[in-house]
């Protein structure tokens, strides 16, 4: 009896671990479709930039900042550093398609309207992804904080992961509006 409860206990302990195993990997595979898309629109912003810049020359703090958010961005940092240098750059990225409503001329160049087309398209990829990542790990941290998963978690070192929040440079906020009496 002894034995068979030894024999259960080893294949369920196993089978726990393959489990966090299989959950951590494919939060592993999610963030690389993140990653994908992030190269991605870092490779777009200097085209993005460039096209303004011939319309907006004196916009020139505008397109500094873009340029040195993207350079930040494009370093190597841990999730929590990269998703601030990236909602910088969103941020940035914003006031630069803020900046285009000034120059109509810009918004129907036609190289303009491509870049700013394939940059919705990155964004709706990034989002995607970023989903796909956030529901991995969402079930990555539900195996790490069950029981009784959580206790073979412990011991091997499972830890919490946390989820990935990026703002969409594309998306546009609501105008605020102050009423005054």
């Amino acid at each position: 009896m002894t034995a068979l409860f030894l024999v259960l206990s080893a294949l369920w302990g196993v089978s726990a671990h393959n489990r966090l195993v299989k959950h951590a990997n494919l939060a592993r595979e999610a963030w690389s479709g993140i990653d994908v898309q992030l190269e991605r629109r870092h490779d777009l912003v200097p085209n993005l930039v460039a096209v303004v810049e011939a319309y907006a020359k004196h916009e020139h703090e505008v397109l500094e900042s873009v340029t040195r958010a993207r350079q930040r961005a494009v370093d190597d940092e841990p999730a929590p550093e990269l998703q601030r240098r990236e909602n910088q750059l969103t941020g940035s990225l914003r006031s630069l398609l803020a900046l285009t409503e000034n120059y109509p001329e810009l918004l129907a160049n036609r190289s303009f309207a491509d870049l700013h087309d394939q940059l919705v398209e990155i964004e709706d990829r990034i989002q995607m992804a970023r989903r796909y990542f956030n529901g991995s790990v969402r079930d990555y941290n539900i195996c790490v904080e069950s029981f009784p998963s959580n206790l073979v978690a412990r011991v091997l070192g499972f830890e919490i992961r946390s989820f990935f929040e990026l703002a969409s440079a594309t998306e546009r906020e609501a105008p605020k509006v102050e009423i005054t009496s």
